[in-house]
């Protein structure tokens, strides 16, 4: 785990991490294989994004004895899926921290001008009183994202991170020049974007290959 010299963005290399997304990255894997890659990586990325966790100590019973043991404390989380990719991320998410709430934030990127067209936003009504986990697998120009968590502050959120598989050094800076507030969690950065946007060498449109469209 590194934190590549920048304030607020953590890259998370672990072997596991490197091994599986080696896997996705290939072409011919098909969308079963690559949806669950795509799940067990995000439970690797959900253990980094929630590391700092409040939690306190409360009088349990074991089998031997009574003793006090963490649970975990302070505000409550909800992850906010970014459509559609990130209901791949989610799942695993929600396996870590069964009692989160869930959002949604939906948006797809016009082919012509890269830019977010968004057509749902469904949110809990509380995201003041919690800690938000903003989720999409790739992190390209950034204006989805960036438009995304823009929607979720207006919400009233005031603790949020956004957790990515990919990240493009363009995405990254339009990201931060947005939300500096915002840490990033991705598994790693890639050499950039090619003229349509698209993360090089990335894993191509991370929706297609997780739900088997084109």
């Amino acid at each position: 785990m590194t934190n590549d010299n920048q304030e607020n963005l953590v890259v998370v290399n672990h072997p596991l991490i490197a091994h599986k997304l080696t896997l996705m990255r290939r072409k011919e894997k098909s969308t079963a294989e690559f949806r669950a890659l795509l799940s067990e990586i995000a439970m690797l990325l959900g253990y980094e994004a929630m590391k700092d966790l409040r939690t306190e100590l409360r009088e349990i019973e074991t089998p031997m004895t009574k003793t006090m043991q963490p649970v975990l404390a302070g505000k409550k989380l909800c992850f906010v899926s970014i459509l559609r990719a990130g209901d791949g991320l989610l799942g695993a998410m929600l396996d870590l921290v069964p009692s989160a709430r869930v959002g949604h934030v939906g948006m797809y990127r016009d082919e012509e001008t890269l830019r977010p067209v968004e057509y749902l936003v469904k949110l809990p009504n509380d995201l003041t009183q919690r800690r938000v986990i903003a989720l999409d697998p790739m992190l390209a120009t950034g204006n989805s994202a960036i438009a995304a968590i823009t929607r979720i502050k207006q919400a009233g959120a005031k603790h949020i991170s956004f957790v990515c598989l990919l990240a493009a050094p363009e995405g990254i800076k339009n990201f931060r020049d947005a939300h500096s507030d915002v840490p990033i969690i991705t598994a790693a950065i890639d050499d950039g974007l090619n003229e349509n946007g698209f993360i090089v060498p990335g894993l191509g449109d991370a929706g297609d290959r997780l739900f088997g469209t084109k």
